[in-house]
């Protein structure tokens, strides 16, 4: 096992994965909005959505998908229009309400859809698991591969479900409130359009 590329790997995999995008804005927003409770159903099945987008790719499924564009694009279609529903659920949800009263989908089975459908989520695993060597062996290699981003995904995901729980518990004036839902939702639609027009 090559250590420094171990590292590296780690690295930016914590740089890809934990950058804002869909799901990093459906868990500040399910975590602003339905606390603990509602925030870790999202956030288990956003890691098993995840993990199970990043062993398509691991096991070069993506790929295939990849070079048939009909099936791309079906599959981008409908992970646009589940993101773009999340978004609005997010964007008009009711202020004031107390933690856990909300009506922006939290269920493990939002999280996993979220996580399987998420087009970013696909090209940083294909980038990630064609960018570096830690192993000699192939199995091992991809093993590793798929432990390592597993693993930052858990962390990174649960860094992001903390600040939007925080940010929940915060007193919000209601216009600082609705003006947070609206953001949320604005990038977890604008997240959906740019992965619809790439």
């Amino acid at each position: 096992m090559d250590w420094q590329q171990t590292v590296l790997f780690l690295a930016a995999s914590a740089a890809l994965l934990g950058s804002p995008g869909p799901a990093i804005a459906a868990l500040l927003a399910v975590g602003r909005a339905t606390g603990w409770q509602g925030g870790m159903r999202f956030y288990l099945g956003l890691q098993v959505g995840l993990a199970s987008a990043a062993l398509l790719t691991a096991l070069g499924l993506f790929s295939l998908v990849s070079s048939y564009p009909p099936a791309l694009r079906v599959m981008s279609i409908v992970a646009t229009a589940y993101l773009f529903f999340l978004a609005w659920k997010i964007g008009s949800a009711p202020i004031g309400q107390p933690e856990g009263g909300s009506s922006v989908p939290a269920s493990a089975a939002s999280g996993f859809v979220v996580g399987v459908t998420n087009p970013k989520a696909y090209l940083a695993f294909a980038s990630l698991f064609g960018s570096f060597a830690l192993h000699s062996q192939n199995t091992a290699d991809t093993g590793l591969k798929l432990l390592g981003v597993v693993g930052v995904m858990v962390i990174v995901d649960f860094v992001w479900l903390a600040l939007g729980v925080t940010i929940g518990r915060l007193t919000l004036r209601p216009s600082s409130e609705r003006a947070f839902n609206l953001v949320m939702g604005g990038m977890v639609a604008g997240a959906a359009g740019l992965a619809l027009a790439s």
